[in-house]
């Protein structure tokens, strides 16, 4: 259904290493820098892309939003969970928990604020 999701930043590099850290823990790779300045990350996929606001203005978190990413395993959402808290995350909501379906879940804010959670599939 979607080709991608895009998120603003603020800086760039500071972005650059945080999704660099969370993304390696998933076991994806890091970002690359394309010609018109955005970072992206192709991973299983899914396209984060990572850019500074066209129209000059700051960017913003998005108000109730969540961008989630799918993990293997209980331990990719942990490690992802510690290299997001390392690299200028913060830790939100519960500490990273298994939910009644089944799910392994962890959620964190990006240096900007945007609010992500990393997640295994919920048992059938």
């Amino acid at each position: 259904m979607f080709t991608h999701v895009m998120i603003g930043s603020n800086d760039l590099e500071r972005s650059r290493r945080f999704y660099d850290a969370t993304f390696t823990a998933l076991g994806g790779k890091p970002g690359e820098m394309d010609a018109r300045g955005r970072l992206i990350y192709d991973h299983e996929g899914g396209r984060l892309m990572i850019t500074t606001p066209i129209d000059g203005k700051p960017a913003t978190a998005a108000n109730g939003g969540t961008i989630g990413m799918a993990a293997a395993s209980q331990a990719h959402v942990l490690a992802w969970h510690s290299a997001g808290a390392a690299h200028g995350g913060t830790a939100i909501e519960t500490p990273p928990t298994e939910r009644p379906n089944g799910a392994f879940v962890a959620y964190l804010r990006d240096p900007d604020g945007n609010k992500l959670t990393a997640r295994t599939q919920a048992v059938r």
